[in-house]
């Protein structure tokens, strides 16, 4: 399911509102429910599901795989698991993962195996130009195979490994080849161990705890994971909490906006995702969590935000796993705040959706914001807020929904007159982003 491609005009600074809002649902935990519940036995149960075109994505796939799953209502889905190493399709059926890097990586991880699946697959144009080589590198040590050999980006054909035995594997910063892993272990044979020295993301893991003891977690300098392969899993029941990294971008847009006050209502708040608010509680942002409460072994809260005066940034590199979606739009606050902001150890966000870092500093240059990236530091000469009512942006088509939302914050907090094109990339994770801009009382216009 796609939407019409449109171009976002903007041309007004947003006024001083006060407000409750919902924020989208969060879209790494509905993707996993998803491709979780696929491998279960039987029935599981996901509710209040992000309906975004990754999310639809993940059913596609998953559908084309021989996995039956009913919408009951809005957001609330069966998936009818038919346990691990069940999934089936015809050779070379094609699988299309849209923009969804996180789809890819863990529907890949599944895949690998689960034995006798010859498959194509690809993704949209953003998602074909990154470099997957690391992902490809991890499913062959399974014995999947990969075609051509020695490609690493999309579209690609894989071939499911017939006896998959478990591997060791020392994890980075990224919670998605974690994933793949975790998953890839489940049906292979013996046991998958994975080391992690920076803990990152870890929906996955609380999605399969006290899952028939398939996964053990140990906790000591390096946190180790177990999966015990084979082990049959018993359905989930999932209940979908608000995504904080959607949710960031109306914190910093309540922070900067004077005399505001925002309440967000329902947002995960689990220890991993939360790096950008800790980060800007470090410089003084009026940020407080209400009304904690576990749900899914995930903790959720409400999250109140007030405008106020914040420091310049200084981000070391612990910040970058439990906050890599929130930097585009910590870039747009270091580039409002007064003073000389650093982030540091954020290379890796070069291979995301497009070069993060080069195209949000294209896009400050156009304010006249400088920054300088060297040796994997960016700093941002942040001007403070400015009134940019005669200065002109234009945000290319670059299919990344955070520079995409990154930008219409930055627009109407300077006034600058905004043209983002292809702004439908959103929906891939937050199709109601502008619902709620239009609630707090932001103007845009809308063009083909």
């Amino acid at each position: 399911m796609s939407s019409k491609s449109f171009n976002l005009v903007l041309k007004n600074k947003v006024s001083p509102y006060t407000k409750i809002i919902e924020i989208d649902s969060d879209k790494s935990i509905s993707i996993r429910s998803f491709l979780i519940g696929s491998i279960c036995n039987s029935k599981s149960i996901s509710k209040n599901v992000l309906e975004s075109e990754d999310v639809y994505s993940t059913i596609s796939c998953l559908k084309k795989l021989g996995v039956k799953i009913v919408k009951l209502k809005a957001k609330t889905y069966s998936i009818y698991g038919k346990g691990l190493g069940s999934f089936y399709a015809k050779k070379n059926t094609k699988l299309n993962f849209g923009n969804s890097g996180t789809l890819a990586r863990l529907i890949l991880g599944i895949i690998s195996t689960s034995p006798g699946l010859e498959l194509k697959v690809k993704g949209d144009k953003s998602l074909n130009k990154r470099n997957m080589k690391n992902l490809i590198e991890l499913l062959s040590e399974f014995g999947a195979t990969f075609i051509p050999l020695n490609k690493y980006k999309f579209p690609l054909k894989i071939i499911s490994s017939q006896m998959p035995v478990g591997v060791k594997y020392n994890a980075g910063v990224s919670a998605q080849l974690k994933s793949a892993v975790i998953l890839a272990g489940l049906n292979s044979y013996g046991h998958t161990k994975i080391q992690e020295r920076f803990k990152s993301r870890d929906h996955t893991e609380r999605m399969l705890f006290n899952n028939n003891q398939a996964i053990k977690i140990k906790n000591n300098k390096k946190r180790l994971i177990k999966v015990s392969g084979k082990r049959s899993l018993n359905p989930i029941n999932i209940n979908v909490p608000g995504d904080p990294s959607s949710a960031a971008f109306f914190v910093a847009l309540t922070l900067l906006n004077k005399k505001s006050k925002i309440k967000i209502r329902n947002v995960c708040i689990n220890s991993n995702r939360i790096g950008f608010y800790n980060l800007l509680k470090e410089q003084g942002a009026k940020i407080r969590f209400v009304n904690k409460k576990k749900i899914c072994n995930e903790l959720r809260s409400d999250i109140i935000v007030e405008s106020c005066k914040v420091k310049p940034i200084k981000a070391s590199k612990k910040f970058y796993t439990n906050a890599t979606d929130e930097y585009p739009i910590l870039f747009v606050i270091a580039a409002l705040v007064k003073g000389t902001s650093i982030f540091k150890g954020i290379s890796d966000l070069a291979n995301k959706e497009s070069n993060r870092i080069k195209e949000m500093q294209n896009i400050l240059k156009q304010l006249g914001v400088n920054s300088i990236f060297k040796k994997d530091c960016l700093k941002i000469y942040g001007k403070g807020l400015l009134d940019a009512k005669n200065k002109n942006i234009t945000v290319p088509s670059l299919g990344d929904h955070r520079i995409c939302m990154s930008s219409f914050v930055l627009s109407v907090l300077t006034g600058a007159k905004t043209i983002i094109k292809n702004f439908d990339t959103v929906n891939t994770s937050s199709p109601s982003f502008l619902k709620i801009m239009k609630s707090l009382g932001v103007k845009f216009e809308k063009r083909k």
